[in-house]
């Protein structure tokens, strides 16, 4: 059973959750694992539809989530430390940089919601729209660019 304290994303500091809080910020949009590009002139930030070898394109959940860092070392994990550093190259829809901002979360969210498949419903998650980076080689990523979905 979960012990998540009422609106905790909302009233409790990222540093004073309790991992399974921060676990449950994540929507289950499945963006995160989408290969990004940045401008190293600009630092923009763009989303491809090539995903991490990992990304289930269905659940958009991590298939070796518990090893991910094994399998693919440059895999970010996220922590209340590790946000300042990487919040820009998050989605814009994460709740995760959502809260770091200090901005409220999306109605569509699981925990606004209290539906998991909310995130899919509201055209926000990349069920079904990516493809593998194995069946991309790197240099065409730029020809798999796309808008954030939900935005």
């Amino acid at each position: 059973m979960t012990k998540l304290r009422p609106q905790f994303w909302a009233r409790v500091s990222p540093n004073k959750m309790t991992a399974e809080e921060w676990e449950a910020l994540c929507d289950g949009c499945g963006k995160c694992c989408l290969n990004k590009l940045e401008d190293e002139d600009t630092g923009e930030v763009a989303l491809t539809r090539v995903a991490c070898r990992l990304l289930d394109d269905q659940s958009c959940r991590c298939g070796q989530y518990d090893i991910r860092k094994s399998l693919v070392p440059d895999c970010v994990l996220l922590t209340p430390e590790t946000m300042k550093d990487v919040a820009y190259f998050m989605p814009e829809t994460c709740a995760y940089r959502l809260v770091h901002e200090g901005k409220p979360l999306y109605s569509w969210h699981p925990l606004i919601s209290g539906d998991p498949e909310s995130v899919h419903q509201a055209g926000v998650s990349v069920r079904g729209i990516t493809v593998p980076e194995f069946e991309v080689p790197e240099e065409e990523w730029e020809d798999h660019i796309i808008e954030e979905p939900g935005l």
